[in-house]
């Protein structure tokens, strides 16, 4: 079945009165994917907004509340669940194959009537600030990509984070010792000359989840390779913003991607 293309649809719990939502089963590479679909109660069109989940399988799962939240912003957003979650059939590869279910679900918001087609933003939290930037690579008429406290480089995520290891090497395959080519698969740092939108890079500077060294890295090569790059970096803050906190920078970042002049 052709990527992108709606299986089915089903009404889902709201928790914000402007904002209908929507559990969506969608086609991606032959596999029957799931995700979250909300989309403002008022009359579109509307910019279209990919929201693409950090963690992997049951950690990090998309929140209702979050997906509304951006919706309430004026955008329809679509926030996959990645392959094998909540149902979905395959299996989860934590950036691999599974971006094609991010490239997938871009599609899927492009063939909606209330979305304008040349105006779909791609937001990553944490491991899917990796999956934004590869999402972008694939998707080059995307209006801007956006990463806040997100992953850029593999082989970094693997040397930081010992309690990640053991799952990496599972997913993965190996050690990036081993297999250096399947974590530079995974690393859109070695495609950033591909990335033809604006980007937007969010850290808090005491990030101990994923550190500030992977937005530093990737502010550095888009700067290299001449791109569109601008950085909202907070000292004092970690992976998790305070919800007031939170809530302005929600709000920052939506004004900005609203101001992204069409191409």
């Amino acid at each position: 079945m052709e990527d992108g293309r709606i299986f089915s649809m089903q009404r889902f719990p709201s928790p914000n009165p402007k904002v209908r939502l929507f559990l969506v089963t969608y086609w991606s590479q032959g596999l029957r994917v799931k995700g979250l679909l909300a989309e403002p109660k008022e009359t579109g069109p509307f910019d279209g907004f990919l929201y693409l989940r950090g963690g992997i399988k049951n950690v990090g799962k998309v929140r209702p509340a979050r997906i509304a939240q951006f919706a309430s912003e004026g955008f329809v957003v679509f926030a996959p669940f990645y392959r094998g979650n909540q149902g979905g059939e395959g299996d989860e590869d934590f950036a691999g194959n599974d971006r094609y279910d991010a490239v997938a679900a871009y599609k899927l918001l492009e063939g909606l009537e209330n979305v304008v087609t040349d105006r779909i933003h791609i937001f990553g939290f944490s491991r899917g600030g990796v999956m934004a930037l590869l999402t972008a690579i694939l998707c080059p008429a995307a209006a801007s990509v956006a990463v806040w406290g997100g992953v850029t480089d593999m082989v970094l995520t693997y040397h930081e984070r010992v309690d990640l290891r053991k799952m990496m090497k599972r997913v993965i395959g190996g050690t990036p010792n081993k297999y250096p080519e399947r974590y530079k698969y995974r690393t859109p740092l070695y495609q950033a000359e591909d990335i033809l939108c604006p980007v937007l890079i969010i850290h808090g500077q005491e990030d101990y989840n994923v550190s500030i060294e992977h937005s530093y890295l990737l502010e550095k090569r888009l700067k290299e390779v001449g791109k569109s790059v601008e950085t909202w970096y907070f000292s004092g803050f970690t992976h998790y913003f305070p919800p007031k906190v939170n809530q302005k920078i929600v709000a920052d970042l939506t004004s900005w991607m609203k101001r992204i002049p069409d191409r």
